[in-house]
């Protein structure tokens, strides 16, 4: 089955919606609380959705997929009903394809996978893997670009890359690696490391969100998981990009906790569990219970977490589907929220399924 990423939303875009970065971290948290065949239950959604696409079947995921059981069948999408224009819309973000959403389920299947399961999960990430080694890019430091955005059977093609997308791939394909024997994932590891190093500005402290469209220029948003995650993620990178947490804690601080970005208008839960995370990693014990505790004064009435503090936490980006809108986190309860916080507490890490640094 698939969770749904915001479960006390009733109408529109997000009702139903199981995101599947949330749910693949869902999955990992899972592995790490100990309840491995809950996180079974994801892992084989995630393995019946590359089988069973309404249209693709080339090892794609979407990116959002309709919450609850996976049944016989193409898996469902999500999805609304519009009275305006009365009919079923979609949501064209939701439709498409990230290849840093993928990469997380490739991570959830390895976090399931083990030898009495056989190698169904290992083989659902290696093709997982397959479809996204076609966007390794070739411009400015290489890297994989963004994946596919929009409707079947012309998705627009993303041309930009992003730090935290490579960063994901860096963990999942060395993972791979590890698992399957073949050295053909940690090459590609190597191309995603790669891409990573270089999106760090030594001026700043920090590294770039990615680069624009042309996959040279970088992207100058500062956001707080392209701060952490390469440290979380990329063996040596808590030390040789240590001054990236000083610059978090310097431009985006709050509360007791941490913004997305610089906005700090309020905190952002997921980061926040992310950052308590990586202190727990490095032996800091004592910043990641201040940080934990943060996030546990967000519990929601229905034992979730609120993805923020604020009714409306700007990223610093725009929304996909309209560019006018900024992308904002609300004060929902969400998967991901709940997912980071249980990482956090457990101090497992998802990029290596270990209580360790790679």
């Amino acid at each position: 089955m698939f969770l749904p990423s915001y479960p006390t939303v009733e109408s529109g875009p997000l009702h139903g919606a199981a995101y599947l970065y949330d749910n693949a971290v869902a999955a990992i948290a899972l592995v790490g609380c100990g309840e491995q065949d809950k996180a079974y239950r994801i892992g084989y959604a995630i393995l019946w959705a590359i089988d069973n696409d309404r249209t693709w079947h080339d090892g794609r995921l979407r990116n959002a997929y309709a919450a609850g059981v996976v049944a016989n069948g193409p898996v469902k999408l999500p999805g609304w009903w519009d009275n305006i224009q009365n009919k079923w819309l979609e949501d064209r973000y939701q439709v498409g394809s990230d290849v840093g959403n993928v990469a997380w389920a490739m991570l959830a299947l390895l976090s399931v996978d083990d030898v009495n399961t056989g190698s169904r999960f290992r083989d659902g990430a290696a093709r997982l893997g397959a479809w996204v080694a076609q966007w390794a890019d070739t411009r400015g430091t290489g890297g994989f670009t963004g994946g596919t955005f929009g409707h079947e059977p012309t998705p627009e093609v993303r041309t930009w890359k992003s730090t935290e997308h490579n960063t994901d791939l860096a963990a999942a394909f060395g993972l791979l690696a590890i698992r399957t024997g073949d050295s053909r994932w940690r090459d590609k590891a190597t191309v995603a490391e790669y891409f990573v190093n270089t999106m760090w500005d030594p001026g700043c402290a920090c590294f770039a969100a990615g680069t624009a469209e042309d996959g040279v220029t970088h992207n100058p948003i500062l956001a707080l998981d392209a701060q952490i995650w390469p440290l979380t993620a990329l063996h040596g990178a808590a030390g040789k990009f240590a001054s990236a947490m000083t610059t978090a804690e310097q431009r985006m601080s709050v509360g007791g906790g941490f913004s997305y970005g610089e906005d700090r208008d309020g905190v952002w839960t997921e980061g926040t569990g992310q950052m308590a995370l990586l202190m727990k990693l490095l032996g800091r014990s004592e910043r990641a219970e201040s940080l934990i505790a943060i996030i546990e004064s967000q519990r929601s009435p229905d034992g979730g977490f609120y993805a923020t503090t604020v009714r409306a936490l700007p990223t610093g980006f725009v929304l996909d589907t309209d560019p006018t809108k900024p992308r904002h986190y609300f004060r929902l309860s969400h998967l991901g929220a709940a997912s980071w916080a249980a990482l956090a507490e457990r101090g497992f890490n998802p990029f290596t399924m270990t209580k360790g640094l790679p």
